[in-house]
């Protein structure tokens, strides 16, 4: 089964580019008239339709613009989170990860107090 975003970014950024042009054309906006509404420079809607990277901050401008940024929900939705998880957190949110070991990485032989 073919990948609708490729395997590459520069692949991904071509095929978001493209759908993009399609919904900007699909509701009769010029680049021009989307750049406008979006809040971004007409180059930058260009860059964007062409495959080019963008800053986060456009796309999403670009993206409520076309009425498309609650589908971002989809494109990475809210984790669940375990019972475990739950129950070990008592409530609150997870601000870090741990380390694969379980234990804290130990610098080399350094110590405060050491001369060069």
């Amino acid at each position: 089964m073919k990948e609708p975003f490729g395997t590459s970014d520069h692949a991904a950024l071509q095929a978001l580019g493209r759908r993009l042009a399609r919904h900007r054309l699909n509701r009769n906006l010029t680049q021009a008239a989307l750049a406008a509404q979006a809040g971004v420079s007409t180059p930058t809607v260009q860059r964007i339709e062409q495959g080019h990277s963008s800053q986060a901050a456009n796309l999403i401008r670009i993206l409520r613009a076309l009425r498309l940024l609650g589908n971002l929900d989809a494109l990475v939705p809210d984790p669940p989170m375990s019972p475990i998880q739950q129950a070990r957190m008592r409530g609150r949110i997870r601000q870090r990860a741990s380390s694969s070991s379980g234990t804290p990485e130990t610098p080399g032989d350094w110590s405060w107090g050491d001369k060069p």
